[in-house]
């Protein structure tokens, strides 16, 4: 992703000056700052290499994506934002509205008087429409792969003024993720990952799908998948009977009450691998879809998954 720039480092960088003024006095090395480029304004590439004008540095900030929202206040630019969407349940000081992002009304958006919107999806042409009205909209679709994810808090610190803050939660997230695969063997176990009790779940081609990934995991889902299905396909019973996973995750816990008693409950699952040596896995079903920072929650509920299957 390419970025044209006028954003530079917040911090100050100090040029060392020496002067030797003649043999028989020499004056002490002086330093005086470089002159620091202003990070306003500033031109962003999107995702969809679309190019972004932020004017100044956004003080009134409208986020329709959840993960979005959750990154904004992790790089310190909760302060900047004045109302985030309906589905925007963490953290809880983020000021939660009536606005969606599934059905975003460019009207209500603009009572925000906002001077930036960041989005999840271009829905009734809210990119558009917000355009119109010379209000800079970020568009941040669902990230494909961590680097992806990376990326957005990158762009979303360079958007916000918080670059330094975005850069240091990348290398931490980074960090961390790294050091729980790194002491988590890696085991070629199947797994089966739950949106519904209808059976519909996620390839190892999604967001998600990756993160299972770095432990060597096989998604049973994936002969699964068709074009139309763009990694989120229903699974039959038979099939998934077949397959046999050795690990459930459940990412409905929240949106359909599924809990590992419900499980064990269903007609004939205790003939499961996983049921029967109870490694089925209780998500939060907002981190489980999100690409945000609370990545590393979820990486650290899978490792622990695998070394108690491994064990």
């Amino acid at each position: 992703m390419s970025f044209a720039r006028r954003v530079s480092a917040l911090g100050l960088s100090l040029l060392s000056v020496f002067a030797l003024v003649s043999c028989a006095t020499r004056e002490q090395p002086s330093t005086s700052p470089a002159p620091t480029q202003p990070a306003f304004p500033a031109t962003l590439t999107a995702p969809d290499g679309k190019q972004v004008v932020i004017e100044r540095q956004p003080s009134r900030i409208v986020s329709l994506s959840p993960t979005a929202t959750e990154v904004l206040f992790a790089i310190g630019a909760g302060k900047q934002v004045v109302a985030v969407d309906d589905q925007s349940t963490y953290p809880a000081e983020a000021p939660r509205t009536q606005l969606s992002g599934f059905k975003p009304n460019v009207e209500a958006i603009t009572q925000q008087n906002p001077d930036l919107v960041v989005v999840a999806a271009d829905l009734n042409d809210v990119v558009g429409g917000l355009t119109a009205v010379k209000i800079p909209v970020l568009l941040l679709p669902t990230a494909k792969a961590l680097d992806d994810a990376y990326a957005q808090w990158t762009l979303l610190g360079k958007a916000t003024g918080q670059v330094a803050q975005a850069d240091n939660l990348v290398v931490r997230t980074r960090d961390a993720i790294k050091k729980v695969v790194d002491t988590t063997p890696a085991k070629p176990l199947k797994y089966y990952h739950e949106l519904g009790p209808d059976l519909f779940t996620a390839t190892s081609g999604t967001f998600v799908g990756r993160v299972y990934a770095l432990f060597g995991l096989q998604n049973v889902a994936d002969p699964a998948n068709t074009p139309a299905a763009d990694g989120f396909p229903q699974l039959g019973q038979q099939a998934l009977f077949q397959a046999n996973p050795d690990l459930i995750f459940l990412a409905d816990t929240k949106c359909c009450a599924q809990t590992v008693e419900t499980v064990r409950a269903r007609p004939q699952w205790s003939t499961l691998t996983a049921v029967q040596r109870n490694n089925i896995v209780a998500l939060d079903d907002d981190i489980a879809s999100r690409w945000g920072p609370r990545i590393v929650d979820l990486v650290n509920q899978v490792s622990a998954a695998v070394k108690r299957a491994a064990g």
